[in-house]
């Protein structure tokens, strides 16, 4: 924390310095006057090339694109949450500064002598330089091996980078030293990002865990069965509530069994005993255990007489027969 206030002191003394008048702003312009790329042209065009270590695109692609790598193998994203993180908060305070600012650059200056502040362009701190430090000093932090060595490479990096907008007039020396502190304070803030991508982490697991657990059914609907026994509705299956002992007794009476036929009543599980006999054809209510149920029953019919049986079933409406009838439709009884 003591660190990152020195960082900090530190970057409001160099805006304080340039807007002064201080012997920085004269450095600014004895380099935009001294024109580097007119006095060293040779390495202009690789220099040009290797400032696009600077921008933003290409470093963020490469970066990602190399952390993405990480996570399929690991399936752990927090490194890739880190690198996002330290790229928000990067855009946020350089863009702030950026716009608080509104300096130009060297080719577009006004005055001799001028730090060209709130003129409305956008040179200070350089985005640039900025931008070389964060993404490679990011990659750096979040090597798995050999992260002195990365860091030191980040560095060299991230130098060239901040130079070479300099050398080509793009970006006053002052621009170049705002954005490596800049950049500076985004990696000493990557620890607090770290922390903030492991909870991040952990919550989408947890809620991820949540969601695929099955959700236990409260209160679970009860089912009334053939034995009498409640049994709770099983997951998955078509559940049906119980009737009401009003609606089954009254379905269960013998008249309405001799004039309407076996009850339809759903939830219930009877079983039918159908006989034919010599003298017509009778329905006699049974239960599971074969019990009859109330009602009279002729007595031309309990006699020793040849007779015909078959049991069906009926389920909530439907009818199943034993001897292999059809099932869901009308009560098939000889």
């Amino acid at each position: 924390m003591a660190l990152f206030a020195l960082t900090a002191t530190t970057y409001a003394a160099l805006l304080a310095a340039v807007l002064t008048r201080s012997p920085l702003l004269e450095l600014d312009w004895r380099v935009a006057m001294w024109r580097p790329y007119r006095q060293w042209p040779r390495p202009a065009g690789l220099l040009g090339v290797l400032v696009v270590a600077g921008q933003r695109g290409p470093t963020a692609t490469v970066a990602a694109a190399w952390l993405g790598w990480r996570f399929r193998r690991s399936r752990d994203p927090r490194p890739l949450l880190v690198l996002l993180a330290a790229l928000v908060l990067l855009n946020v305070s350089v863009g702030a500064v950026k716009l608080g600012t509104g300096r130009v650059g060297p080719d577009y200056a006004h005055a001799f002598g001028s730090p060209e502040f709130f003129r409305g362009g956008d040179m200070f701190p350089s985005g640039h330089t900025a931008n070389s430090v964060v993404v490679w000093g990011t990659l750096a932090y979040l090597a798995p091996r050999r992260r002195g060595a990365a860091g030191v490479l980040a560095a060299l990096a991230a130098l060239a980078v901040g130079l070479t907008t300099v050398y080509q007039g793009y970006h006053w020396f002052s621009d170049a030293l705002g954005g490596w502190i800049a950049g500076a304070l985004v990696l000493l803030a990557l620890p607090r990002c770290e922390r903030f991508a492991e909870r991040l982490t952990v919550w989408a697991g947890g809620l991820r865990e949540r969601s695929r657990t099955a959700p236990v059914p409260w209160p679970a609907p009860v089912v009334t069965v053939a034995d009498g026994a409640p049994r709770p509705c099983v997951r998955g299956a078509r559940c049906r509530t119980a009737p009401s002992p009003v609606g089954a007794a009254l379905a269960s009476h013998p008249r309405v069994w001799n004039e309407r036929g076996p009850p339809r009543v759903p939830g219930m599980s009877l079983k039918i005993h159908s006989c034919s006999l010599l003298f017509g054809n009778w329905r006699e209510p049974r239960d599971d255990a074969g019990r009859v149920g109330r009602g009279r029953v002729p007595r031309s019919s309990r006699g020793g007489a040849a007779s015909r049986c078959s049991t069906t079933e009926i389920i909530s409406g439907s009818a199943c027969s034993d001897r292999g009838g059809p099932c869901g439709g009308p009560t098939g009884l000889a």
